[in-house]
Order: C-alpha cells, then structure tokens, then sequence
C-alpha cells in the first residue's frame, strides 16, 4: 500500500478520538481502533484461552502512515480490551512501518513474523513476546530474510503465513513475478531466524482477464493464507481428501482489487490448484483476511472492511477502516468455502422481535415490519418460486430517499442457484462515496435460503445460504427503517427475526492503552 498523508491530517490526539467517537457513522459492534487509521488484521490467535486480534495502526491519524501494531484481547470474540501496542518502527529494518505478519508458538514462546518496511521495501523480521503476549522484543538478526528471491522481478514482496511441519518451519511470503503474476514463496528455517528459500508455491497468470473482472487474480498477492480444511494439518498425509486452501488478496500496483481463494493440494514445495473462488462477494470491503484455529478446532476469520468514502472525508471523522465480524470457515458440501458469524455475537443481542410466514408478492406494496435501528441482526428463512426476487431494505428513511437493499433472487428456470446482490444506488446522499453494484452466485437449494444480515451504521455484513457479501454504507439522513418486498415473482418469508446489537465499548479509549 502506498503512504499518503493529507496535508490537514495531523490534528492533536485527544481532538482525534473525540472526532471518531462523534462520527454517527463509525461502527459499534464491530471492533474499530480507538481512532486513527486501521487496516489488516495481523496475528489473530487464541493463546492460552485468550483470543489475540493484532492490526495494522497509525494513532496519529485517519492515514496510513508509519504502521505499528494495534493489539487487543477477548474471552469471547465479542467484547475486546485495548492493550498496549506490540509494535512501533524503531531504527533499523522497520524504521518506515511494522507491517502485516502472524503469529506463531515456537516452543511455548509467542513469536511475531511480520514485514518490516525501510528504504521503501518490506523485508521478513522476527519479535518474541513475553509470556502474556504484552510485550515485544526484535530479534538482532532483523530482517531475517535480507532480499527477494535474487534474479526474480517482483512487483512487490511482503507479508507472511507460517506453520510448522515436524521439526521444520515453512513461511510463505505474498509477491508477484512481473510479467507473469502474483505468487507466494515458500522458504524454509529449523529456528525462524535463518530462512532458504524453496520457490514459488505457485504463480497466478496475470493476463487472464481485466483488473476490473472479479476473479482477476492481480499482479501480487498480498495476505496469503494456506490452511487445510478437513483432518490433518499442512504438509500430513491427506487422510479425507478434503483440498488446502491457498487464500490471497489480489493487488496491483498500489490497488487493492479483492480477496480470492484457490481449492487444491499442498504436496512438498508446491501447491496444485483445482478451483478458483472468490471469497466475499464485496471485493476490497473484506481485504487482507486471516485465519486461524481455535480451541474448539473452529477455524476463525477476520478481515479489514475498507473506507468507501474519500480521504478527505476519514481525515475529518478521525478514523478509518473497521475489523470484520470473526466468522467461522468450514467446507461446502460441493468442495467450497461457507461462512457464518461466530455464534458467541449473539450474546449482544437485545429487543428480540418474531414474524410468522407472509407471502409477498412481486409489485405488491413492501410488507411493514416495524422494524428500525441501525445496529441490527436479521434472520430470514425465505421460500423463493423459480423467478422470484425479494428485496429487503435497510437503513432506510420513511420516504425512502435513502435506504440500501439487499436482494435475492432466483433464476427463472426451476433452479437450485440464484444471486445476492448489494444495491447501494440509493444508500447516500452523499455523491462522493462507493455505490458500486456488489453481487454474486449462492446456491438455493429447492428454492430455500437461510440469510443473515448485520447492520452497524456504516457496516454491512450479508451471509446467504453460507456466501458473505461484505461492504460500507454512508448514509447522511440517519435513516433505520426495515422494508420487505417482492419485486418480481412470489417470495414465501417463512420467518423474520430481528435484534438490536449493543454497543462492545463505553467510555473513552486511550489511543496509547
């Protein structure tokens, strides 16, 4: 990412939170640095029971500038503490930013692999932590990786996924092969500290397709993410035939396009793909995803939900950028990825509110609910006949000036497969935002599908029948209402449930805890 700095972005701290927490807009449920910019999720862990979410931080401003790691700390994965920073640039190889990394335990020992920025280029560098994971020590042999792979052009190289296979640690590293396209390269180490380099796991082929196409896979990956879905860990036998999951984000030249997913083998030093998926069906609103397992053997992901609104605008809120929702990744019946959020978010609700089955009917006037808030959760369970469409609207005023609508529709034929699609022409006023068309393929199997939707003011988060739809919203009249409707076809709403969600912090945040 390049690093720009608005020329009135720097105002005094305590002028900072208060502006963030002033800002109708700014998320509540969704954690969100204290103020100042976020972006990528780093580390997520559970250590010793405890759920660790480290991210990339500037406290000193809604810019992305001299990075440092932000920390914070949950039982739950609902309800987080501020800690203290882990990380801040010091001279030497990170003296430019602390970038994204991982965090893994050698030996009972929290160990961070992250890239250090310096001389405008990221290289690998290692920090051990104390026993609590509060504080952080850099090793002397930083960067522990002192240049790409020599007589290779690279478009960019940074950012890590390491594990461990016997005695032996494997790291890959995103970059990207000019000509070519974007990669990941495996290296191997006995202690993190001193690396060889294997080669590429795999190389993506840039020129199929257009940046613009959602499937394009970009000229670097950023974010990569290798993990096995079913029994067995990376580099064991494949006892289930389950496929590995190699995760990136595909970039170019400084633009973040979107989060893609491969299906396919992990076998010694390369990765043999099968499928390419996309991974949330909102592009760059859910970028730089990482994953780990939990305790419960539940793989947990977080993802960084990008600002849709111009610098100028985050500059004057105070802040920038909001963490996903943890949800929980396990593997489709027809071989892909399903998401859902972690049921431990349902403790936050309140104000529960049940609708029996109605039929809408396309052209028909949009059912009333009585519903309205801008932190919800919805469940439907929805019936839809072959051609059918229904649209439920969010955020919206009672005259309907501004509202964003959520749509499900089936094909006309007698189909299992169907589109989500995120209408947001109408969600602002504000012409300055993103109001692109997000959609994508879910299956509807004999027509049903189950849908989730959580509202947090500028946050939207769309699940349908296990497909996520990710994106932001800026509405400027502070409308909450929730309208159902019909627009095409017949639409049996079998059920509707709707909470309000609290709020997960009160009271001032420090922007140093």
């Amino acid at each position: 990412m390049t690093e720009l700095i608005h020329p009135l972005a720097i105002v005094p701290r305590d002028e900072l939170v208060s502006r963030a927490e002033a800002d109708p807009l700014r998320p509540r449920f969704h954690f969100v640095s204290p103020a100042g910019w976020l972006n990528d999720p780093n580390g997520v862990s559970q250590w010793n029971g405890t759920y660790h979410l480290f991210y990339q931080y500037n406290p000193e401003g809604a810019f992305h500038h001299s990075i440092q790691w932000g920390h914070a700390t949950s039982t739950d994965l609902v309800t987080w503490t501020d800690q203290p920073v882990a990380l801040s640039p010091s001279a030497g190889p990170d003296s430019e930013g602390c970038w994204s990394g991982v965090l893994v335990n050698d030996g009972g020992t929290p160990t961070l692999v992250y890239s250090g920025r310096a001389n405008e280029r990221e290289l690998p560098c290692v920090a051990v932590g104390s026993p609590d994971l509060l504080s952080w020590t850099k090793v002397p042999e930083n960067p522990v990786i002192t240049a790409p792979p020599a007589g290779v052009g690279i478009t960019a190289y940074r950012d890590h996924c390491v594990w461990r296979e016997g005695t032996t640690w494997r790291q890959l590293v995103g970059s990207g092969i000019r000509g070519r396209g974007g990669t990941a390269f495996l290296y191997e180490s006995t202690n993190l500290r001193s690396w060889t380099y294997v080669g590429p796991l795999f190389i993506g082929d840039a020129s199929q397709g257009e940046p613009t196409d959602t499937d394009w896979t970009g000229t670097m990956w950023e974010c990569v993410d290798l993990f096995r879905t079913g029994e067995g860990s990376l580099g064991s036998a494949h006892e289930d035939g389950a496929p590995d999951v190699l995760v990136f984000s595909a970039w170019d030249d400084g633009d973040t396009r979107h989060p893609l997913y491969w299906t396919g083998r992990y076998d010694g030093d390369t990765y043999a793909p099968e499928e390419l998926h996309r991974l949330d069906y909102g592009g760059r609103y859910f970028y730089a995803p990482q994953s780990f397992l939990d305790d419960a053997g539940r793989r947990i992901m977080f993802g960084w939900l990008q600002e849709g609104r111009t610098d100028a605008a985050m500059v004057e809120a105070g802040w920038s950028g909001v963490m996903s929702l943890p949800r929980v990744t396990a593997l489709a019946e027809d071989g892909t990825l399903r998401f859902s959020p972690v049921p431990e978010l349902e403790k936050l609700r309140t104000n529960h509110l049940h609708f029996g089955g109605r039929v809408l009917v396309g052209g028909g006037a949009p059912a009333v609910t009585g519903v309205s808030g801008n932190q919800l959760d919805l469940e439907l369970e929805v019936q839809l006949a072959p051609g059918s469409a229904l649209r439920l609207g969010v955020l919206g005023t009672s005259e309907g000036t501004e509202t964003t609508v959520i749509e499900l529709s089936r094909a006309s034929e007698d189909s299992a497969g169907g589109t989500l699609r995120l209408d947001r022409t109408h969600s602002s006023l504000d012409p300055t935002v993103d109001a692109e068309d997000k959609s994508g393929p879910i299956p509807i199997p004999e027509g049903r599908v189950h849908l989730r939707v959580l509202v947090d003011r500028s946050a939207v988060e769309i699940f349908a029948n296990g497909k996520p739809l990710t994106a932001r919203v800026y509405p400027t009249l502070g409308g909450q209402h929730v309208t159902l409707a019909a627009s095409a076809g017949t639409v049996r709403l079998l059920s509707l449930d709707t909470w309000t969600m609290r709020d997960i912090f009160t009271g001032a945040r420090p922007l140093f805890p």
